[in-house]
């Protein structure tokens, strides 16, 4: 367990039928070896995996859902090996209740036709072909999942030698690992949401019954009461986390610095106390100058956890910390960012936000630069100006709809060299295959939110997935 969070379990079993077994010598043991193979590259890809083996029968397939009940797995991969009964099936996936993959994989490319013809013994041809056999049950399978309400996905193809395949099966897991951390997260809710900001206010309810995790209320109060426990050993060992993490421009006093060094502490204590895995945060702090003290220095601290695992979105914005923290889990990063301006002459998007950034996907390092005033909100101090690493990236919108679900809205694009806004907040230039207009406009046809998360990397096959795993809407653009 790691953080608070079990590791990911990956159920396996085939399924055959046992009167093959006397008629077809070897045809079981191959199939088992079939298995073998896709539970030890399911290894590869970093799951624990329970191989129940053989499903055969139908008291066989009442105690494989029980022992996969028992352990407790999060998705359960169904290779079909040869032709098998339906009732080998359903009392598996019915009493362990979590999504279904559909293994559809043949063992080679194709049949040797010459030297299959060539056998002389039709048991054994028969017994060959049966090794070839797993396309024969899937519709039959399909069927009583539809049926029985059962979600399931496929994946077709050869059981090695085939890329498209196994990044499927990888993309799958990867999926599962996000949607189980997913489920343990705790979020922490400091402050109140930005007054008037309607597309922001999120359905907390509905966030936990979908996604899981746990939101934890926390005063502002206490970050400030933590604040003013904060030694000065640890304020110089966090400046030098600062002086190694940052680019500090020459106009930044040494008291923000201390000031901001407070409070990051304060922060990382903070997050240890309440076991947080992300935070959304706002607060004006007017009329108590301890908050507002604290409130206008938590920039750099927030960038550090969002670079270390623990997003941290601004003005509240619960939905995209969800956001923040699924791009995070992919490995991608997750910036806290919004439409900035266009640039119709080189047909790109200008994307940013002030606030937090997340240093482990921007190209070079990061500058700290002072300023006199946070637009739209209260005080003066650090902030930080980053653009997105150059190359591949993917949007992410986490969206409350007016039915009360969840949707998923995701793009992908490129962030580009060029000319950026350096006012000391995060920007970066975005080019679409489908031009800057055309996006814009299509994005903001599906009702998302103003804030969205930016990762690195093409990742919308791996979030579909996710969705499909958390019964979520997924809507592409572009």
């Amino acid at each position: 367990m790691q953080n608070g969070i079990p590791p990911l379990k990956i159920g396996l079993f085939g399924i055959g039928l046992e009167a093959y077994w006397e008629q077809f010598e070897g045809l079981e043991n191959r199939l088992l070896d079939y298995i073998q193979l896709v539970e030890q590259q399911l290894k590869q890809f970093g799951a624990d995996v329970i191989n129940i083996g053989l499903v055969d029968y139908t008291d066989k397939a009442f105690e494989a859902g029980r022992q996969f009940r028992r352990a407790d797995v999060d998705l359960i991969f169904l290779y079909v090996t040869t032709y098998a009964l339906s009732s080998t099936v359903l009392p598996v996936v019915r009493r362990a209740n979590v999504p279904i993959i559909v293994l559809n994989l043949s063992p080679g490319a194709a049949i040797d036709y010459p030297s299959f013809n060539q056998m002389n013994n039709r048991t054994q041809m028969t017994g060959e072909w049966l090794s070839y056999c797993a396309p024969c049950p899937v519709p039959e399978i399909a069927n009583v999942f539809k049926r029985a309400n059962i979600p399931f996905h496929q994946i077709t193809g050869r059981l090695t030698d085939d890329p498209i395949v196994w990044t499927a099966i990888e993309d799958w897991i990867a999926a599962a690992k996000v949607a189980n951390i997913m489920s343990y997260n705790r979020m922490g809710l400091m402050g109140n949401y930005y007054g008037g900001m309607l597309d922001i206010y999120s359905n907390l309810t509905l966030q936990c019954a979908v996604f899981g995790g746990h939101m934890e209320i926390i005063e502002v109060d206490e970050l400030s009461a933590l604040r003013n426990t904060i030694t000065s050993q640890e304020v110089e060992e966090k400046l030098k986390e600062f002086i190694e993490t940052f680019d500090i421009q020459a106009d930044c006093q040494e008291i923000e610095l201390i000031r901001a060094a407070k409070t990051s502490v304060a922060l990382d204590k903070l997050v240890l106390k309440y076991k947080l895995g992300s935070i959304a945060y706002y607060h004006k702090g007017t009329g108590n100058v301890e908050n507002e003290e604290t409130m206008s220095s938590v920039i750099l601290g927030n960038s550090l956890l969002t670079a270390n695992g623990v997003p941290v979105a601004g003005e509240y914005e619960v939905k995209n910390a969800q956001a923040m923290k699924i791009m995070d889990c992919f490995g991608a990063g997750g910036s806290f960012t919004e439409y900035y301006a266009m640039d119709f002459n080189d047909d790109i998007v200008l994307m940013g936000h002030d606030g937090p950034c997340h240093a482990a996907i921007a190209q070079g390092k990061i500058k700290v630069k002072p300023l006199q005033v946070y637009h739209g909100k209260v005080g003066s101090g650090l902030s930080v100006e980053m653009s997105v690493k150059h190359g591949k990236v993917t949007l992410l919108s986490v969206i409350e709809t007016a039915d009360g679900k969840i949707e998923f809205l995701v793009a992908e694009a490129e962030s580009i060299a060029g000319p950026i806004l350096e006012i000391g907040n995060t920007n970066s230039r975005y080019r679409f295959t489908m031009g800057a207009r055309a996006f814009v406009e299509s994005w903001n046809a599906e009702g998302p939110a103003h804030h969205c998360a930016i990762g690195v990397g093409h990742i919308a096959s791996k979030i579909k997935k996710l969705g499909l795993l958390l019964g979520i809407k997924t809507t592409q653009i572009g």
